[in-house]
């Protein structure tokens, strides 16, 4: 039988991606549901190419323009950002791809959770905010989260078989654009600059995070709770390359690693079709035309929000949920030329030190200390 999907975000570069492994297996996979944010033109098109079930456009503003480009087609279509979180409760959908951008997958996620769909988790903010609220509702409900972020989906597909204890995560890190860049010259980087990745094709606010090494501290963060490991037993590895796509060494001193082309539909073919591995057209590395393949430590002094990140990580509580939601302020005041490009840190280190600091937080608690955080960086900006 068909997999039933509800991709959200189906819009976003993950989204679509998604759509492309669904083009290449419509015998495997049926789109049920999509969701956009504000992209209406793209969403009409999916719905008219899939004619999912329901069709979810998370800006109300939105809706009526949607619901009369769809009149001609038995589709539902649903307005506003709950119906996102009610759609992932269909009895008929069997895996929710999360990825949506940055703390609006929180919500959803845990509805899907609840509703005891497989998850497969592109969206790395829900365990960076949540992570302990997240796994213990997993386990609770007995639903698997399945890693769609390439090096999650290494790491994942490195532990498959194996019984034997993580030593260490070797969680790699292309080191963005900027990784040879000088303090001098990181502080006259411009958003043009920034938003050219070398390796990889991402949505906006992704490669920002790329940039500065945020994003790798996020997943840091996310495969602490994803692999029940310490932040101190994940290093992160500078490999330019972006060919090995993570590492894991275990306590025998082995390390097993999984390499491959830097193409997203890779790990959420995996996640899709786990535990079977599909046929696929993608681009195959050639290991003989791989001039070099070199490997760095992280510096966490150039890259500060690597640094906060950590500092997060091992504080617990919701500082993490702090650290995302001041970094999702910054990424958006530096894509409007609010801010500078070394001034999103300092942003997200005064939040770090002026926000309420909460131990044992409730999801109430992470609602509320994301909103007072968001507050703080704004009136820092």
């Amino acid at each position: 039988m068909k997999r039933k999907l509800a991709i959200l975000g189906s819009t976003g570069s993950i989204g679509t991606q998604a759509l492309d492994v669904v083009r290449e297996h419509p015998d495997k996979f049926e789109v049920y549901a999509i969701t956009a944010n504000n992209s209406l033109d793209l969403l009409i098109r999916q719905a008219r190419e899939f004619q999912p079930e329901i069709v979810v456009i998370a800006n109300d503003d939105k809706y009526i323009a949607l619901k009369e480009a769809l009149s001609d087609l038995p589709i539902k279509v649903w307005g506003g950002a709950d119906s996102i979180s009610q759609v992932v409760q269909d009895e008929s959908i069997d895996i929710v791809l999360t990825a949506m951008v940055g703390y609006s997958g929180l919500a959803p996620t845990i509805s899907a959770i609840k509703a005891k769909k497989t998850i497969a988790l592109a969206n790395k903010e829900t365990l960076v905010v949540a992570g302990e609220l997240i796994t213990s509702l997993a386990m609770e409900y007995r639903v698997p989260i399945l890693p769609v972020d390439s090096e999650h989906s290494a790491i994942f597909q490195c532990l498959n078989g194996e019984n034997s204890p993580i030593e260490k995560i070797l969680l790699t890190a292309s080191g963005g654009p900027f990784r040879t860049y000088s303090p001098e010259q990181l502080q006259k980087v411009t958003k043009a600059q920034a938003l050219k990745h070398p390796n990889w094709d991402m949505g906006a606010k992704i490669t920002i995070d790329s940039a500065t090494m945020m994003n790798k501290g996020f997943e840091m963060i996310e495969a602490k709770w994803l692999f029940g490991v310490t932040p101190a037993q994940v290093e992160v590895v500078v490999h330019p390359q972006s060919i090995i796509h993570s590492m894991v060494q275990f306590e025998d001193s082995s390390i097993i690693a999984q390499l491959g082309m830097p193409d997203m539909r890779l790990p959420i073919q995996y996640a899709f079709a786990y535990p079977n591995r599909l046929k696929s057209n993608f681009e195959r590395l050639d290991i003989f035309k791989l001039a070099t393949m070199t490997f760095e430590p992280a510096d966490m002094t150039r890259f500060r929000n690597l640094a906060f990140a950590f500092e997060a990580a091992n504080v617990g509580g919701n500082m993490p949920c702090i650290v995302n939601a001041a970094n999702e302020i910054v990424v958006d005041a530096f894509l409007k030329d609010k801010v500078g490009f070394l001034e999103m840190s300092d942003i997200i280190e005064k939040t770090m030190q002026k926000t309420t600091f909460i131990n044992k937080p409730a999801y109430e608690d992470y609602v509320a200390s994301n909103d007072e955080a968001r507050g703080i960086a704004l009136s820092l900006i």
